[in-house]
């Protein structure tokens, strides 16, 4: 029965293998600390990764079920296993290479498993991998489904405001009512209630039932229910703001919302799956029989490695990439002295004189520009520009935060724009009146589109060859004017301008 097992009976060679193993770990985490640190920091201080705080917990407590049938492998350093920890190297190159966090971390959290893999052998680590897949936890992931839950939460919410009789409008991620005017915001839209019940969804599913199928339905259940609850409570607080007001309502819902309804919920959801679990608790989590026959990790397992081996060639992978990724940082294209927007034909400069205050955040740019361009018509358009040497910490074009949207300012995502060719088009929206639509390329090398994962695409290359060239960002912008369409103007700029990518090449040329 699971839970038997004592460390006093541990034999001998696996208590030196785990003390190496810990070892490897220690020395990985080190090497990585700082990435380590960045994890760590949001799982203590931001609540949507409180939970990843038990992650390290469940994972002993998951090997600790499997530690009877353990007991009956011998740990073998593995040569294929050089192979799993050098992918997940690289993947933490990668990651240094785009500034990207969530790859960097994905790297580093990799590492634990593969390097366990390596020192462990093939039949372990298949009779742990549901542990060592659990530990993919501990990345704290999950910011980039906030636009995409924020949308799916202001369609739910609007659908039931109109059937529960509440005359409503609704505009993007806003929605008006006779109350007032309601934002689903990004902490509004549910994403820290989703990722908790992923993690839960997956260790239930593991934990408590045999059948493919019952786990393949429990975990999708932990994916739709979360998001129909939040759709639900957004409802449930426009409703009471009908009666009680804006204010009283707000009060009511961070309430429930932090400490009774989705507790409730997953109640219910844990109700609900009850009847259906197929394991019984004194069922063995593994099939150590079947691991033990298995002619695939048989054959697998005669590829073995000398202990020395094992840790000469990890040395070599992790010293090999932070050297790269280091040598990578190092890069600097160069820079003009200074720069000008340029003149465009049938537009002049004007005044830059919005109804909101509005300026794109370009952090570690070395150059940027905004200024407002007319026609004769009357369109109006602003323009932004941001040129970088490099990019890397805290100088990440397409980073979280940077961009036409800047985090704590008057303004708020509405909905994506019309689409425009190779641009990340937005609906911006600022004290619930003024409406801003921005247009976002960037430019690195022969590379132009709206596209983030491009952009960092295009970072990678230039790392991985260690080739040093400028990245730049232009945003044009305008302002929803009375007899003035915002995208009309927007595409008579463009027609001025031609091609954006030259267009900000030139704007780069040193004078």
């Amino acid at each position: 029965m699971p839970g038997r097992f004592s460390l006093e009976a541990m034999p001998a060679h696996w208590r030196q293998a785990l003390i190496k193993l810990g070892l490897i770990w220690t020395a990985l985490i080190v090497a990585f600390g700082s990435d380590w640190l960045a994890m760590f920091d949001q799982w203590w201080n931001s609540s949507t990764y409180n939970h990843i705080l038990l992650v390290p917990a469940i994972f002993g407590w998951l090997v600790w079920l499997r530690a009877e049938q353990l007991a009956h492998f011998e740990p073998r350093p593995w040569r294929w296993g050089l192979a799993f920890l050098g992918g997940a190297v690289l993947l933490w190159v990668l990651g240094a290479f785009a500034e990207l966090n969530l790859l960097r971390q994905a790297g580093a959290a990799a590492m634990l498993p593969s390097s366990a893999l390596l020192l462990l052998g093939p039949r372990i680590f298949a009779a742990l991998l549901f542990p060592f897949s659990y530990l993919a936890f501990l990345v704290p992931f999950g910011d980039e489904l906030v636009p995409p839950l924020q949308s799916i939460t202001a369609v739910l919410t609007i659908w039931l405001v109109e059937a529960s009789g509440v005359p409503a409008v609704i505009n993007g991620v806003f929605i008006d009512t006779p109350a007032g005017l309601f934002e689903v915001a990004e902490a509004c839209s549910g994403v820290k209630f989703l990722i908790a019940m992923i993690a839960l969804g997956a260790l239930v599913g593991n934990v408590c039932f045999k059948s493919w199928r019952r786990r393949i339905g429990f975990f999708a259940l932990c994916l739709v229910v979360p998001i129909l609850a939040n759709g639900v409570r957004a409802w449930g607080t426009i409703y009471a703001a009908q009666y009680v007001g804006i204010e009283n309502a707000a009060g009511i819902d961070h309430l429930i919302y932090g400490w009774i309804f989705f507790a409730l919920v997953i109640v219910a959801v844990m109700a609900m799956a009850w009847r259906f679990f197929d394991r019984a608790i004194d069922d063995a989590m593994i099939d150590a029989e079947a691991i033990k026959a298995s002619p695939l990790l048989g054959r697998l397992e005669q590829a073995g490695l000398p202990e020395w081996g094992a840790l000469a060639g990890t040395l070599l992978l992790v010293g090999g990439g932070i050297g790269w990724a280091a040598a990578a940082a190092a890069l600097s294209a160069p820079m003009p002295a200074r720069i000008n927007l340029p003149e465009v034909p049938g537009w002049q400069r004007v005044d830059y004189t919005p109804r909101a205050p509005w300026q794109p955040l370009a952090g570690g740019a070395d150059h940027r520009l905004l200024g407002r361009y007319q026609d004769a018509a009357g369109n109006q358009v602003d323009v932004f520009y941001a040129l970088y040497a490099s990019q890397g910490e805290g100088k990440e074009a397409g980073g979280y935060g940077q961009g036409a949207l800047t985090p704590n300012s008057a303004w708020s995502w509405t909905s994506s724009g019309p689409a425009v060719p190779l641009a990340k088009s937005d609906r911006l929206m600022a004290g619930g009146k003024i409406e801003r639509l921005a247009l976002t390329w960037y430019r690195s090398g022969d590379m132009l589109g709206g596209s983030n994962a491009r952009l960092k695409l295009a970072n990678i290359g230039d790392r991985l060859l260690l080739r040093a060239r400028p990245t730049a960002t232009l945003i044009l912008s305008a302002e929803q004017r009375p007899g003035f369409d915002a995208a009309k103007g927007l595409s008579a700029f463009q027609a001025a301008i031609g091609d954006p990518g030259p267009w900000m090449d030139r704007i780069a040329e040193p004078r």
